[in-house]
């Protein structure tokens, strides 16, 4: 079980690809999570004091909600290992951590939420080709629906909190992802990639 209780407030979800960030959000109650917009990857290197526009994009997020914390999709393997996607992906949280500190980021299992996404889609009768415009809105959604069931269901957070590492200082992780694993009493549904072996993205 995380550590961290459940206070009131807006909740941000985000999907990371390498292409694009799915976002979506939660009302203060925390009842029900909506899809908000996708975002291009910025992989340009930033000018000094700068963040990439898409970083820069989900901090106005946080602050104009405000966000009471921010849960970020951790790709794995169907076995549970995790690889270059998984790096990834702590990176870019550890980046988000430290741009809207003290907002707490945590990491939370995405096995599977791209495709409850197109399962999803589907269902609400869209058409298989326009899936890529709003799949990772979609995929955010399944991510923070599922948060928001573990919080209701166990009083705390769930998943990994993502530590802001001190200039100079050892965060005690190998490979300095400065993240702080918690036990959770409920895991978040698994995410397929539709190629489970070789990570990477639907469509990226």
């Amino acid at each position: 079980m995380g550590d961290e209780l459940v206070v009131r407030g807006a909740r941000l979800a985000v999907d990371v690809g390498s292409v694009r960030v799915g976002v979506a959000a939660s009302d203060p109650d925390g009842l029900v999570a909506t899809p908000v917009e996708t975002l291009a990857r910025d992989t340009r290197r930033p000018a000094p004091g700068a963040l990439p526009t898409d970083l820069a994009r989900l901090v106005d997020e946080v602050t104009e909600r405000p966000a009471a914390v921010v849960y970020v999709g951790l790709p794995r393997h169907l076995s549970g290992q995790e690889g270059a996607a998984s790096a990834a992906a702590r990176a870019y949280a550890v980046t988000l951590a430290q741009a809207i500190a003290p907002v707490p980021v945590r990491l939370v299992d995405e096995r599977m939420s791209t495709v409850s996404a197109h399962q999803a889609l589907r269902a609400a009768g869209r058409s298989s080709r326009h899936h890529r415009q709003v799949v990772d809105q979609a995929a955010a959604v399944v991510i923070l629906q599922t948060a928001l069931d573990a919080e209701r269901a166990t009083g705390h957070r769930p998943g990994e909190r993502v530590v802001v590492p001190i200039a100079g200082a050892s965060d005690g992780r190998e490979g300095g992802c400065g993240v702080e694993q918690d036990q959770q009493a409920e895991s978040l549904p698994a995410r397929q990639h539709a190629d489970d072996a070789p990570e990477g993205r639907p469509g990226e």
